[in-house]
């Protein structure tokens, strides 16, 4: 990871984005190269400074944050980045997941939680908001108590799920690999395979099956 993580900011509230900006910088090694009020400046912005991460509001004019993702997932090099938004369902929250995003951030928990998910999904690892947290794991807790399980999970073998254990434990590709002693590549060929298996998409997806289904692994 960079000893400083650059970041373009999108949100159509300049007031909210001058509140983020000072809580993301007041941290000497995270620094905002730009700023978006849209999507359309959103992309232009990450274009020209190429940031590490980009923090990006879901709900904005001229192309929201799917829109922006989708547009980012051609581009090279991978733009990490982490949703800000208002919205708590499970139908958006799952299709951020379907498009790889690895960041997911409550406007009403940003204070708390934005230098942690710029910081977390900069180093590879997924982060989201505790309130999304605490759903997932009960959730987990549903699951266990019922004794359901993912078909898929029986088509796994045992390096698979020990590193499906890891990523439950919140452990980096290069972290798993130590734990295992096997290269980052082969973590992430374990993780393609595991993702084939269960027919899920993307790196947060993969981190919710992990803890919904920690309980059976």
């Amino acid at each position: 990871m960079p000893s400083v993580i650059r970041i373009v900011l999108a949100d159509d509230h300049p007031i909210v984005r001058q509140g983020l900006r000072q809580m993301i910088e007041a941290d000497s090694t995270l620094k905002v190269v730009g700023e978006a009020g849209d999507g359309k400046t959103a992309l232009a912005l990450i274009e020209q400074h190429r940031p590490q991460v980009g923090v990006i509001d879901i709900d904005m004019p001229g192309g929201d944050g799917f829109a922006v993702a989708r547009a980012l997932q051609k581009k090279r090099p991978p733009v990490e980045l982490v949703f800000l938004t208002m919205h708590s369902e499970a139908e958006i929250f799952q299709e951020a997941m379907d498009l790889g995003i690895k960041g997911y951030v409550l406007k009403d928990s940003a204070v708390t939680d934005i230098v942690s998910s710029i910081k977390s999904v900069a180093a590879g690892k997924a982060y989201l908001s505790p309130a999304l947290s605490d759903h997932v794991l009960q959730r987990r807790g549903a699951v266990e108590k019922s004794g359901e399980t993912h078909p898929g999970l029986s088509d796994l073998t045992p390096m698979e799920r020990r590193v499906l254990k890891l990523i439950a434990a919140d452990m980096s590709t290069k972290e798993i690999g130590a734990k295992l002693f096997i290269s980052p590549r082969t973590v992430d060929a374990h993780r393609g395979n595991i993702c084939a298996k269960l027919k899920i998409h993307g790196t947060l997806a993969l981190v919710r099956f992990a803890l919904t289904h920690k309980g059976n692994l």
